[in-house]
């Protein structure tokens, strides 16, 4: 069955809940183990048919966030969505609360009672509304960012198709590029920061309702993190800052010398070579072509897996008018099939989201055999290994999508993966500010901003950008109002990722057999006992990141990149 087959029907919640209570108080009532378990596989069923209708609804809507169907669907998720997750909460409690527990935890594993323990702790009736509000916030801010039509070499455009232009070889294109992004942001600057605002307080005051000290150690149970907590990411974060901050400020140097631009500002970032960067050698049919080859010749699991997303259109790649930004995978459970949206837009990133959602979905596909749903998805940090991961992997074959670019697609990968740690802790370290200080002003938030940036990124000038100098960077980071804390996730699971780098440079055989490994596990374990079991060193502990990051250094210093 193809995708636009996938049947969408509204769920009812009258009927839904009536269900989902009768299959409860079997559940309650059982006089044995056994009897639980049918009840949980009802209960199962009932997560799977309403998820599965949320997600379709969430699909469709993102393909086209101009379709009223499908925006009336969003919002009905939105509005519904926290009360399924109050029937959920109501399983979890009896879940902990059953007198053959022990016997269950044999059968499921601890790790479920551990999460519905966790997840108890973050859901109440009292929140309800607010819930709702939030919700309604984040797809706000989703549709204000898909709602950019900038006028640009004589066409309008959208935000993913104006990288292009922040890549041209060409400064003076750059630099108006920046300019015109610009001022669709400058534009909705009041509109970005109220609903910011808003996001702030609504999520403190579900904080407070839910008796957390702050948002921050609810948002880090809503993620399921139960190995480490806000300790250890600030450490993590000093890490970076001594260790990798210093590495991309001398890469920057090297960018500089390659450009020839002195001094480099802001808008000369995103290009690395005078030559133009990096770019795959066709477009969105040519490019899953050469995925197919590259995952038919990979692995008998990469093949299967490849081969069922393209024969049920389970990829949706091309930018175009309406769409949603970004990229993403996710799992439609009742036709077991993951599914992968993105915004090709002709750059090195075409390759990039493919492989890493590639990731994602081949995760999704090798852990479905788990009877416990909990386990068929990991936590934030352990998915973006399977993603992350991917694109590491995708090494040997990537001569078939930049043919010459081959040597300078690989000096950027490996660069920009540096960067993006450095990006995602900057992300993190602001978060945690506002989420400790929710009563701070607009006016203080950017000053924030402005000294983190400053922090992660001294290298960076604004020229004239009064927008950016002012500390407005952070507004369009999706992350930041949809998913917060969760952009600390990509930068653990780039470290990982790395060390399946380091391995496979050694080993490829074994570092492949235990990536695949962790794909099968799914989430069926903590985010450290995984690294353990695919024998990953944790990315918190101090020397980690000494260990990993003097050899992606030494890789770096033997590259001629002047050559490019």
């Amino acid at each position: 069955m193809k995708f636009e087959s996938y049947k969408y029907e509204r769920p009812n919640m009258d009927d839904m809940q009536k269900s989902f209570e009768s299959a409860l108080k079997q559940f309650t009532e059982a006089k044995h183990a056994q009897e639980q378990e049918k009840a949980i596989d009802q209960i199962n069923k009932l997560r799977f048919d309403f998820g599965t209708m949320a997600r379709l609804a969430s699909i469709r809507h993102s393909i086209d966030t101009t379709d009223a169907f499908y925006d009336k669907e969003k919002d009905f998720f939105n509005q519904n969505s926290p009360k399924f997750s109050q029937l959920n909460n109501m399983y979890y409690k009896a879940l902990v609360a059953s007198p053959f527990k022990n016997e269950l935890i044999k059968k499921k594993g601890r790790l479920l009672f551990d999460q519905a323990e966790q997840s108890i702790r973050t859901f109440s009736e009292a929140i309800l509304s607010d819930l709702q509000e939030e919700n309604a916030l984040a797809s706000e801010h989703q549709k204000l960012l898909a709602s950019a039509q900038i006028d640009f070499d004589g066409e309008k455009r959208n935000l993913s198709q104006m990288s292009p232009f922040a890549q041209s070889p060409d400064r003076e294109v750059r630099k108006a590029a920046s300019k015109a992004v610009t001022a669709f942001y400058k534009a909705n600057e009041a509109k970005f920061d109220e609903i910011y605002d808003k996001l702030i307080k609504v999520r403190t005051t579900i904080a407070k309702k839910l008796g957390y000290p702050s948002f921050t150690e609810l948002a880090y149970d809503r993620l399921g993190r139960t190995d480490y907590d806000a300790s250890d990411v600030a450490n993590y974060r000093k890490q970076v800052v001594e260790s990798i901050v210093p590495l991309n400020t001398k890469l920057v140097k090297r960018k500089q010398k390659r450009l020839n631009l002195d001094p480099l500002y802001h808008y000369d970032l995103a290009l690395d070579y005078l030559s133009g960067n990096p770019t795959p050698k066709g477009k969105k049919d040519w490019l899953v072509k050469q995925a197919s080859t590259m995952y038919k010749e990979m692995s008998t699991e990469t093949d299967a897996f490849f081969s069922f997303m393209q024969s049920r259109n389970l990829l949706d790649l091309e930018a175009k008018k309406g769409k949603a930004g970004g990229g993403y995978c996710t799992f439609i459970h009742n036709y077991d099939s993951p599914f992968i949206f993105a915004n090709f837009n002709g750059t090195k990133h075409d390759v990039d989201v493919l492989t890493h959602e590639a990731g994602h979905a081949f995760q999704m596909y090798m852990s479905r055999h788990h009877e416990v749903p909990e386990y068929h998805m990991a936590t934030m940090e352990v998915s973006e290994i399977h993603s992350m991961s991917m694109e590491f992997f995708a090494w040997p074959w990537i001569d078939k999508f930049f043919k010459e670019d081959t040597e300078k697609y690989k000096f950027s990968h490996l660069s920009q993966a540096l960067g993006l740690i450095a990006y995602g802790v900057a992300i993190d370290e602001f978060q945690h500010e506002m989420y400790a200080n929710p009563e701070m002003t607009i006016a203080e938030r950017k000053t924030v901003w402005q000294r983190i940036d400053k922090k992660y990124f001294p290298y960076k000038i604004y020229d004239d950008n009064a927008y950016l100098e002012a500390g407005n960077g952070w507004q369009g980071i999706m992350h930041i109002f949809a998913v917060p804390f969760y952009m600390i996730d990509y930068t653990i699971a780039q470290v990982c990722a790395f060390q399946f780098w380091v391995w496979s440079q050694d080993n490829k055989e074994a570092a492949w057999e235990n990536y695949v490994k962790l794909c099968k596990a799914g989430g069926s374990k903590s985010f450290l006992d995984l690294l353990d079991l695919v024998n990953l060193q944790n990315p918190f502990t101090k020397g980690t990141l000494d260990q990993v990051i003097p050899k992606i250094s030494h890789y770096l210093d033997n590259i001629d990149d002047s050559t490019f």
